[in-house]
């Protein structure tokens, strides 16, 4: 994952991270329960759900396999 990025797409990256809370949120799950789903760590997740960090497309695939949802849920802009 790239560091914190404040260019041009950063509302998009706030709107994947807002997805990815409701989700997360709506199936009961805490930042952790997502880490120990996906492999990666609960700051790694947190980092991405408040769009500290560029998610690339592999923890987005995760993300989205473990919540049970599909990449393109995570993707809309509201």
């Amino acid at each position: 994952m790239k560091e914190h990025y404040a260019g041009r797409h950063y509302k998009k990256y706030v709107q994947i991270g807002l997805n990815i809370l409701r989700y997360r949120k709506e199936r009961g799950l805490t930042q952790m329960d997502l880490a120990e789903m996906t492999g990666y760590s609960r700051n790694q997740i947190q980092r991405v759900e408040s769009a500290y960090v560029v998610p690339n497309i592999g923890i987005l695939y995760d993300i989205s396999e473990a919540l049970g949802v599909p990449i393109e849920k995570l993707l809309e802009q509201r």
